[in-house]
């Protein structure tokens, strides 16, 4: 569970902090706390449809031990979990009220049809909101599904974002701006550059300034502009003064701050608003012209004037935008599949993120999830976005970079380190770390060694992965005392912290297809019972009966032996018969026993 602070009014009339809250310190205090997660849909195990597991949630998200992740501001959580800023709640949930009223006051023509829906959707609200547990994002995601459903309105603001984006899209085709972001002035060039490199990298910094200072003028494309006719307006808007601590850094990271920076990188550029989004598609092209591989997610579905992957189908600025563009249709996308996906040829990638919110890490699509994890650092847009990711104390797996237009005309941008505790493992670094095993392999048999892969339940049964480990390595030891010249590899000697099931059956199926392998042992009960036997005990309950069939890597493990066997039939498989390898077949996400053990967990 989370800790929360409790916060008083201090002599000064502002917050300080009170008492930090303890989980099992007061039982009424978890029962709510577990309430708030149940009620909002957030809680896996009553959820399990839509809510993430913790360790899906992991794959973004930092967390201590017993810690647990919630999608809002600290702010509003504590005035929720501590029942003391009514106020606050209150204003949060009005706001959303008047905006689903204004909605169909404003297209619901029919007297009655709009006085039934607004009494509807006040009775709703009325009976979410009465014990101030409710989240105003999801209190929002409620109410506007009763007004789609009962309106059959595909899209509420369909016309007008696409009348945002046409209005972008016309804004870059304009002869004045193409004029501005090609004029060269002394000003823009201060410091004269030196080399070749260092004009490239100075202009391609200038051509993003210019890109993000348009990219964040709504006003542009909310409404009919006619004063950017001429290249000075746009010129004007260039120069918009861009605030927060996250430039200077944004800048080195895309290595537009320093030459002869040839890092590429993989970007998760996280999407707000129609309009907005053709302009920042400038930029992403920008950026893949320097190399970088950019995934851009969009909302599942319609969102007031957020840009959702339903307008992929019904705009023609969007779909011409995009047109060199891929999407990520599967939502449960395996890591291997994302690994191939990720090293295509294809540049701009694009994903819905599961959810029709503003942002909601609990119940973003695993596809999502992978890909947060497996990317070089997220790009968040709008204040939306920026209130859920940096007005929390939670830290993240990934750098955020969180770009917005500021209240005064600015552009706002701000920088968020991820956790410095995170372990992260690239696919580059689980496949140099395969290589290094196969390296091994490939000494020993020049050696005249006989290399044996054994296969074992490391992590099926839950919460026994130390004991798996030990009893993996004392029958292993007791194999290599057996046997003369043999170099066996026991996979739990090679577990890092931080590894889940997806990263180490990503790494071991490289070694194992390396065609390194003399004989693949799967581990049998017989086994076990002889490390139980050499550790002087008798075997636990939950270890009885238990083999290599039991375990859902073993599983995959024996599919590939199989496939192996067929390039290498020199290879020994010696273990249980292939044909009782079925019981386990897809992991739960993040976790390393089978899916469909989760209840019983």
């Amino acid at each position: 569970m989370a800790q929360a602070r409790k916060r008083k009014t201090d002599e000064d009339g502002g917050t300080a902090p009170q008492s930090v809250y303890e989980p099992g310190q007061s039982p009424q205090m978890d029962a709510w706390f577990t309430s708030f997660f149940i009620e909002n849909h957030l809680d896996y195990f009553t959820n399990p449809e839509k809510a993430a597991t913790d360790e899906q949630v992991r794959f973004m998200v930092y967390t201590e031990p017993n810690e647990r992740y919630y999608p809002c501001s600290d702010k509003m959580f504590e005035a929720i979990i501590f029942r003391n800023n009514s106020a606050h709640i209150q204003i949060a949930y009005n706001k959303v009220l008047q905006r689903v009223l204004g909605l169909i006051e404003r297209q619901i023509e029919d007297p009655r049809e709009r006085a039934y829906l607004e009494s509807l959707v006040i009775n709703k609200y009325q009976h979410e909101t009465r014990d101030e547990i409710m989240l105003p994002s999801r209190l929002e995601k409620r109410l506007m599904r009763i007004y789609l459903n009962r309106t059959h309105i595909e899209d509420p603001y369909m016309v007008e974002k696409a009348d945002r984006n046409r209005r972008a899209q016309a804004l870059l085709d304009s002869p004045a701006f193409q004029q501005a972001l090609n004029h060269m002035d002394e000003e823009a060039l201060k410091n004269p550059p030196k080399t070749l490199d260092d004009i490239k990298t100075q202009i391609a910094a200038l051509e993003f300034q210019r890109l993000l200072c348009l990219a964040n003028s709504p006003e542009l494309w909310e409404r009919e502009c006619t004063a950017c006719s001429q290249p000075d307006a746009f010129l004007s808007i260039f120069k918009k003064h861009i605030t927060g601590d996250g430039y200077e850094p944004l800048l080195d990271f895309l290595g537009f701050g320093r030459p002869r920076h040839n890092q590429k990188h993989k970007i998760l550029w996280m999407a707000d608003e129609a309009g907005e989004i053709v302009v920042d598609l400038a930029v992403i092209r920008l950026l893949v012209s320097h190399g970088h591989k950019v995934i851009i997610s969009l909302k599942d579905g319609p969102l007031y004037t957020k840009v959702d992957v339903l307008d992929l189908n019904d705009d023609e600025v969007l779909q011409k935008a995009m047109s060199q563009a891929v999407l990520i249709e599967n939502p449960r996308l395996s890591k291997n599949d994302l690994v191939r996906t990720l090293r295509s040829d294809i540049p701009i990638l694009l994903l819905s993120d599961g959810t029709s919110e503003k942002i909601n890490l609990v119940l973003v699509s695993t596809t999502f999830a992978r890909i947060f994890k497996e990317v070089d650092a997220v790009v968040s847009r709008g204040m939306d976005q920026r209130r859920r990711l940096f007005e929390t104390r939670f830290q993240f797996t990934q750098d955020i970079f969180s770009i917005a237009s500021g209240e005064d005309g600015s552009v706002s941008v701000l920088f968020k380190p991820r956790h410095p505790k995170v372990i992260k493992f690239s696919h580059h670094d689980l496949e140099r770390k395969a290589k290094a095993i196969i390296d091994q392999m490939r000494a020993a048999k020049e050696k005249g060694m006989t290399v044996i892969f054994y296969s074992g339940i490391i992590g099926s049964i839950p919460g026994k992965i130390k004991m798996a480990k030990h009893i993996m390595s004392v029958f292993v030891e007791h194999l290599k005392k057996q046997s003369a010249m043999t170099f066996i590899i026991n996979p739990s000697d090679y577990y890092e912290p931080g590894m889940d099931a997806d990263d180490l059956m990503y790494m071991w199926e490289i070694v194992q297809r390396s065609g390194q392998i003399d004989i693949w042992r799967f581990q049998t009960y017989d086994d076990i019972v002889a490390a139980f036997q050499i550790m002087g005990q008798k075997v636990p309950p939950e270890w009885v009966g238990k083999d290599a069939t039991y375990s859902t890597g073993c599983t995959k493990e024996m599919a590939i032996a199989i496939d192996v066997l067929d390039k290498h039939p020199e290879m020994q498989v010696i273990g249980p018969p292939k044909e009782r390898f079925m019981r386990r077949k897809e992991y739960g996400v993040g976790k390393m026993y089978d899916q469909r053990l989760k209840p019983a967990c």
